[in-house]
């Protein structure tokens, strides 16, 4: 648990994402809600974790599962009240957690009353709040821009006889931040929830917020480029240089930090989705302490599973970014989960996923776990007919979407919808998941659940761990060595992603090793040779 006082908390916190509809449903509608997350408090404490992020709660029609937000200061109905969300927030203070709120500014729905309003005409208060531009001369969008979920970025409006931008979902209207009104009521929309106590924002597709003023078209995207979007998606043909990631973002972004700097100990936490670009916007985002406090990428979060990708990803952001800061995730509520993602055909997803835990705390920063990986879900196979995502229906079956992912929680493995709601839930409890429930984890020290608490447990004991540098070594194979150093502790950390024995040999002038206690090892330190067993770990005191 962190110090409520110190101002750098979030540096090298461990962060656990909430999908409050999939949590605990305490009303008996078959969707989690804000109640269930402060009746599962216990859980998340247990773990050992320092802040909660809960994904949007506020009110929304739901056309993509509250990222469409009609008010951004309400709590809807399906969630619960607002009073349900201060006894939230105090309640998880009281266990030591910090409450980090997921915020969506760079769209609003269509139902949205600034958006009713400037869709109304031309000429009124709000008219340039979102983005409106006139067709070209034969009735085309004004430029080649396209859309996440499918198709171009610009939808047409009878009314005002424009198009209007939309990255998203068409009734995901993009706001225009080149209006320094909109910057204005937005922030005092973060003011609102800042002055309820919380302690943090992760802040929704952040680079998204600006986009080009003269609406250039996009160039191709080069056939060798690394990409975010799965190739079922046209979106992924295209280098995004003028529909995201424009300078101008910057400007909001540190009016952004100077409102949560007038709240103390408060950090941010930007989703940065730029392919190829990703790192140099974490380095521009997150430098110089007037920005944000950290940024994710998707790095990590792709199907490749090897020392050399991690590898690779780790140095690319330590050579990139100076003094920012980055916080790592193997999962979360948009790509299907590691245990899945990183295990082949048949195999021991439990193996995988005590594995992941070990390399993730190992890392160097801050690291965001999601709800239900302490409990080693995979991926839920999920019926067409039962799907809700709007991006999974678009490009069915080419992509299952990310319902997959977003399955109930699984509590007690003989309870009703294991003991997630007493009605219908919103998306199926997967079978796998019922057998994994926490009640059959919870006294059980080889599960999952015992693993990740003890973890995150030896990671809060090593300074080294928390705070120090991290240094590369070579080795050969699917190993992964890299030193982790502070004050005077050193620690040699060695993953083997291979399923088969490997052996590393310890250089001449690292020293002596004394192997830390963890959870789960099949390592041996024999003269001048580690041994590994199939994904296994090593973490050892070096002199």
């Amino acid at each position: 648990m962190t110090d409520a006082n110190n101002a750098d908390w979030w540096r090298s916190c461990v962060i656990y994402q909430v999908y409050p509809r999939s949590f605990q449903d305490t009303t008996g509608n078959g969707i989690g809600d804000l109640s269930g997350v402060t009746q599962r408090l216990s859980h998340i404490a247990s773990l050992g974790v320092d802040a909660i992020w809960l994904s949007p709660f506020f009110q929304s029609p739901m056309a993509d599962m509250g990222y469409d937000v009609s008010d951004y200061c309400a709590v809807d109905p399906l969630f619960g009240t607002i009073e349900d969300f201060d006894q939230l927030v105090a309640e998880a203070h009281r266990l030591g957690l910090k409450i980090i709120i997921d915020q969506v500014l760079s769209h609003s729905s269509d139902r949205h009353p600034w958006f009713v309003q400037s869709r109304a005409s031309r000429d009124n208060a709000k008219a340039d709040w979102y983005v409106w531009a006139d067709p070209k001369p034969d009735g085309n969008p004004p430029n080649n821009w396209l859309s996440v979920f499918g198709g171009p970025a610009w939808e047409w409006d009878s009314t005002r006889r424009q198009y209007y931008l939309h990255n998203f979902l068409a009734s995901q209207p993009d706001l225009n931040f080149h209006n320094p009104d909109v910057q204005d009521a937005l922030l005092e929309t973060v003011r609102f929830w800042l002055e309820r106590g919380v302690d943090g924002f992760r802040l929704d597709t952040v680079n998204f917020y600006v986009h080009d003023k003269l609406l250039r078209d996009n160039p191709p995207m080069p056939t060798e480029a690394e990409n975010d979007i799965p190739g079922t998606n046209p979106y992924g043909y295209q280098q995004h240089v003028f529909d995201k990631t424009q300078t101008e973002n910057l400007d909001f972004l540190k009016r952004f930090r100077t409102l949560l700097d007038e709240y103390g100990a408060r950090t941010s936490v930007g989703e940065v989705g730029d392919g190829m670009r990703s790192l140099q916007t974490v380095a521009a985002y997150t430098e110089g302490g007037d920005k944000l406090h950290m940024c994710y990428t998707f790095d990590l979060l792709r199907p490749e599973f090897s020392a050399a990708h991690v590898r690779k990803s780790v140095e690319a952001f330590e050579n990139a970014v100076k003094d920012g800061w980055i916080c790592w995730a193997f999962s979360n509520h948009d790509v299907a989960r590691h245990a899945s993602r990183w295990s082949k055909p048949g195999g021991d997803t439990d193996r995988v996923a005590k594995f992941a835990i070990d390399l993730l705390c190992c890392l160097r920063g801050s690291i965001c776990l999601y709800q239900g990986e302490e409990l080693g879900f995979e991926e839920a196979d999920i019926a067409f007919e039962d799907l809700r995502d709007p991006y999974g229906i678009r490009f069915w079956p080419g992509f299952k979407g990310r319902d997959g992912c977003r399955t109930p929680m699984a509590w007690q493995a003989e309870a009703l919808n294991a003991g997630f709601s007493t009605a219908k839930p919103w998306l199926p409890v997967q079978e796998s998941h019922r057998r994994r429930a926490a009640d059959v984890q919870e006294n059980d020290p080889r599960s999952v659940l015992a693993h990740y608490r003890r973890m995150l447990a030896l990671r809060r004991q090593q300074p080294a761990l928390v705070a120090g540098t991290i240094s590369f070594l070579e080795a050969e194979g699917d190993v992964l060595a890299f030193v982790r150093e502070a004050d005077n502790e050193r620690l040699l950390c060695l993953f083997n992603f291979a399923e088969t024995p490997a052996e590393w040999r310890v250089p001449s002038d690292l020293g002596p090793l004394s192997p830390l206690e963890l959870p789960k090892t099949a390592a041996m330190v024999k003269g001048d040779r580690v041994s590994l067993s199939g994904l296994s770990t090593f973490v050892g005191r070096i002199g």
